[in-house]
């Protein structure tokens, strides 16, 4: 049985020594909240129907999805970078800390790491990057439903803290009523301020305080 944990990539390694897990990250053009990364090794004895990369997929079928690819993995997990780590290290540097931070939560120590995109971040394991990986290999593509479904919920959690900015509809993308409510308000401690839309308001209101806007 072909491991799906390798998914269309019949050159990379298949023994049955090698624990390969799929690594995605969630959220790094949001102007607020968290980046999110989940790692998953699958089963290839219980496969998972309809995995593909999340983007492609609506929401519930995201929705359903994560609790099964939970219930089915031989291991899962999720982590994230804060948005002072962001503003730190620089979104990039904070999405591989999250990746790695993923992949050293994992209940069953992977020999391999398949990440989405072109980098990978520093792990004391082999690690691979494959563009386009969360809509060719299926260990990705779970990864990639975990941790947007994680964010997503993330979101929705800091919408009952900071209302005014609706961050349960726009998740914290820079959309039109996003940047209208970040106008009016102001950044919220969960805005990413090395981003330019908020540096730019931070900026306004600065000098609205200073008396000089």
């Amino acid at each position: 049985m072909k491991n799906p944990n390798l998914g269309l990539f019949d050159d990379l390694p298949d023994s049955p020594d090698e624990i390969i897990c799929g690594v995605d990250e969630a959220g790094r053009g949001p102007l607020a909240g968290p980046v999110f990364a989940a790692a998953v090794i699958l089963d290839p004895s219980r496969p998972i129907a309809g995995l593909r990369d999340s983007k492609k997929l609506n929401e519930a079928r995201r929705d359903m999805l994560a609790p099964l690819i939970k219930a089915q993995a031989l291991a899962w997990a999720i982590a994230e970078a804060s948005e002072e780590e962001i503003d730190k290290h620089n979104i990039l540097q904070a999405s591989m800390l999250a990746m790695r931070r993923a992949v050293e939560a994992l209940n069953t120590a992977p020999t391999l790491a398949l990440i989405d995109g072109n980098r990978c971040p520093v792990m004391k394991i082999q690690s691979i990057a494959i563009i386009g990986g969360d809509d060719k290999v299926e260990a990705i593509s779970a990864a990639s439903i975990l941790a947007k479904t994680a964010r997503d919920a993330a979101l929705v959690a800091l919408h009952a803290r900071y209302p005014q900015y609706c961050f349960d509809q726009h998740k914290g993308y820079g959309t039109a009523l996003h940047m209208e409510r970040l106008r009016e308000h102001g950044a919220s401690p969960v805005h990413r301020r090395s981003f330019a839309p908020v540096r730019e308001v931070i900026e306004v209101f600065s000098l609205r305080t200073a008396g000089l806007a």
